[in-house]
């Protein structure tokens, strides 16, 4: 193309002489010849590159031929795992993203659950602290890994009922 648009300059610049009707129809002929055998090359070097009419080349041009493939190949796979590379790397940043937000979520259900012991002891007293510490106010159990790439599992149970018997001779004084 700029081998076109050079020779459009070219003779653009060049004296009037070629400005008659004739040389310039003569001019554009040329150029649109030019161009329809730069148009079947390029078609016969995309049906060679599909493996297509090959029968008319020789061990060189084949040999040759391979090796442009073979660049071709090695430069699609070099941006492939540069792609894949990206979106491991992208997956493994949200990955730790998320198991740190995880890790924030399981602090603060071990201080709600602390919290909930303190309330109970106040409404309740000492005698069932066990059970605070216990599935029978907090129902959930939460396991958090400290390593960075292991699984997590979280593991959410249905809470077991609940019997608060009143004891004889103690009193509902809410």
């Amino acid at each position: 193309m700029k081998s076109v648009i050079e020779r459009y300059n070219k003779t653009k610049d060049e004296p009037q002489q070629l400005r008659n009707p004739v040389s310039e129809l003569k001019l554009w002929q040329r150029e649109a010849e030019f161009l329809r055998q730069q148009l079947q090359d390029l078609q016969e070097n995309h049906r060679q590159l599909m493996g297509e009419e090959l029968c008319g080349l020789g061990v060189k041009e084949l040999t040759n031929l391979e090796n442009k493939l073979e660049m071709s190949l090695r430069g699609i796979r070099m941006q492939k795992e540069q792609i894949l590379k990206d979106e491991i790397q992208d997956l493994t940043q949200k990955g730790s993203m998320i198991h740190q937000e995880n890790l924030e979520l399981y602090k603060k259900v071990n201080l709600i659950r602390q919290e909930n012991a303190e309330l109970y002891k106040k409404a309740y007293g000492t005698r069932d602290v066990n059970a605070v510490n216990g599935n029978t106010i907090n129902p959930y159990r939460f396991t958090v890994s400290r390593e960075v790439h292991a699984p997590i599992h979280l593991q959410l149970s249905q809470p077991e009922p609940q019997n608060f018997v009143m004891q004889a001779g103690t009193s509902d004084s809410r």
